[in-house]
């Protein structure tokens, strides 16, 4: 990859200019602060030792068949297992994650009303992995706890009718893919299609739709730092156009961290009384670093299509754990049963293998079959030990009354923003509804607060695309991602507060500020005609706009 055209590298997606950046820091021999990648550096422990202790009680399930063979067991046995359980609690009093497995099961039977047996033999059928996911869309009781957790975080205590289905997938990444492909294939959404994203946003929702299989037209509906990233009405009621079919958002937002506001959540919900065909796919990842969030999906159910991944709230990155949700009466079925009858019949030949009703099967269905090929449905669905994980995070946030975990991540998180802005040496802004899982360095902002608004407004004529960022990792070893890959307005730099130790966003604030002082350096000496240092000298050269080639004269 040539990394000397900072014009070509523009055009690069950030997660892939990333490695670029990488490079730069390597190169430079300087140890690297990556603050580029949302990672998180902290996990849950308790639903994990959990995860582990009820590993070791499904092995003692299965091996309670072919005892008479080394190395063989067998898959374990509904009769009986509940007071085998009891047992192996009680045997193992006080090892670490032992008293969370006692204590979800005990939820499980005493506050859900569900069999703690049932419970008890699915958990060990999927940590063992020994049977494919049945159903295959998400393991019977799993989709229950996990739905209550759901619930909780995403709905809370808003107004709620009806119930809603999930599927469990490979991370919100799977998710995404999923979904476009399944919209497609059921003619939800059609080659030249336009479909409305709530901006900034994750850089895949902007690249997907462009790409052949599916060649959107995008409406970029913007949410401003002049508004505290929150959409305004003008940019929303873009929505009423009855061209937009869709519109895609993520909620907090990525970058920014913040959450949509109660105001915004309602004139959103009045656009669609007034589009019901619109259909909606908020993306909350975020949502649980938030207080008292309410998801899109709880306001405007029938046209939303909700997608949450555990990764970022539970340091479970590597698992690829996420759930799609949809209320069970939506439009994605709706619009499926009102299209063209051709279309119809075409839709009957792609699922007739799987259902002698193609028409009865449910959008969340059709995700299922279509994420497998339609054809290899008999063996879709997400990994069991992933789903058992998956539960136990789910029983580990609703045992967590008090909500002492996600104190703890939200403070960690505060702590970091603290730290850099203390170094910065500027107010750290503050925001009720900033999640401060991310944050935007906005280069026109910060520059203007340190060293005045004529040097801030000199600072962004002088810059290449992106030159900060590079000049940064060289200099530092800092990396950051650039806010305009996630469809941001003003220069600007990603950093993830998740990912790094308090002291290191210390030094990234630090030495962000002393290279906006050398350039403000370069600032003084050029506007006063004094002579630079040999530093500022270099990196005057080295930022100075190049001049352009003089023109071929034209043949006589």
């Amino acid at each position: 990859m040539d990394f000397s055209n900072p014009d070509k590298m523009a055009l690069l997606s950030p997660f892939e200019l990333k490695d670029a950046l990488i490079k730069t820091a390597i190169d430079s021999n300087r140890m690297m602060l990556n603050a580029g990648r949302g990672n998180p550096n902290f996990l849950a422990t308790v639903p994990r030792h959990g995860f582990f202790q009820f590993g070791l009680f499904a092995m003692s399930e299965a091996e309670r068949s072919y005892v008479y063979m080394d190395g063989v067991g067998g898959i374990p046995k509904r009769e009986g297992i509940e007071a085998r359980f009891e047992i192996f609690v009680r045997n193992h009093a006080g090892v670490a994650g032992v008293r969370f497995i006692e204590a979800a099961v005990s939820y499980v039977r005493d506050q859900l009303g569900y069999s703690a047996g049932d419970f008890i033999f699915e958990m060990c059928e999927a940590i063992l992995g020994c049977n494919y996911p049945v159903p295959d869309r998400m393991l019977s009781l799993s989709e229950k706890i996990v739905g209550q957790y759901i619930h909780r975080e995403m709905i809370g205590t808003h107004p709620f009718v009806g119930k809603f289905d999930m599927y469990a997938v490979e991370g919100g990444t799977a998710a995404m893919t999923y979904l476009f492909s399944s919209l497609k294939s059921n003619h939800l959404i059609k080659d030249g299609d336009t479909i409305a994203l709530g901006m900034p946003i994750f850089t895949p929702y902007i690249e997907i739709p462009l790409l052949s299989d599916y060649n959107l037209v995008e409406l970029m509906i913007d949410a401003p730092p002049e508004n505290n990233w929150q959409f305004t009405r003008k940019e929303l009621d873009k929505l009423l156009d009855p061209k937009v079919k869709a519109f895609f958002l993520v909620n907090p937002s990525n970058p920014p961290s913040v959450k949509i506001n109660d105001e915004t959540l309602a004139y959103i919900a009045e656009i669609v009384k007034q589009r019901p065909d619109l259909i909606i796919l908020t993306d909350d990842v975020y949502a649980t670093f938030a207080d008292n969030f309410v998801s899109l999906f709880a306001l405007c159910p029938y046209n939303t299509i909700l997608v949450y991944s555990f990764s970022k709230y539970f340091g479970a990155t590597g698992w690829r754990m996420g759930v799609v949700a949809t209320h069970e009466n939506n439009i994605l079925d709706d619009k499926i049963a009102n299209l063209p009858e051709p279309l119809r019949k075409q839709l009957d030949a792609r699922y007739h293998s799987i259902t002698t009703e193609p028409r009865q099967l449910k959008f969340i269905d059709r995700l299922v079959a279509d994420s497998r090929t339609v054809a290899l449905n008999h063996t879709a669905g997400l990994s069991t030990p992933v789903q058992a994980q998956m539960t136990l995070f789910s029983l580990f946030a609703l045992l967590d009354e008090h909500d002492s975990y996600k104190a703890s991540m939200k403070r960690i998180v505060l702590r970091r923003k603290e730290a850099l802005y203390r170094e910065l040496g500027v107010p750290m802004p503050y925001d009720p509804n900033s999640v401060r899982y991310y944050h935007l360095l906005d280069l026109e902002t910060l520059s203007a607060q340190m060293h005045g608004k004529d040097f801030s407004q000199w600072l962004l004529k002088r810059l290449k695309p992106n030159e900060a960022l590079f000049r940064l990792a060289q200099d530092t070893g800092i990396i950051l991602l650039p806010g305009k890959g996630f469809g941001t307005a003003h220069p600007s730099g990603r950093v993830s507060l998740a990912n790094l130790n308090e002291y290191d966003y210390a030094n990234i604030g630090r030495s962000i500020r002393t290279m906006a002082s050398e350039f403000y350096e370069i600032y003084v000496q050029e506007k006063g005609g004094k002579k630079k240092s040999e530093k500022t000298e270099k990196i005057a050269k080295l930022s100075a706009p190049k001049p352009k080639a003089a023109g071929k004269k034209k043949a006589k």
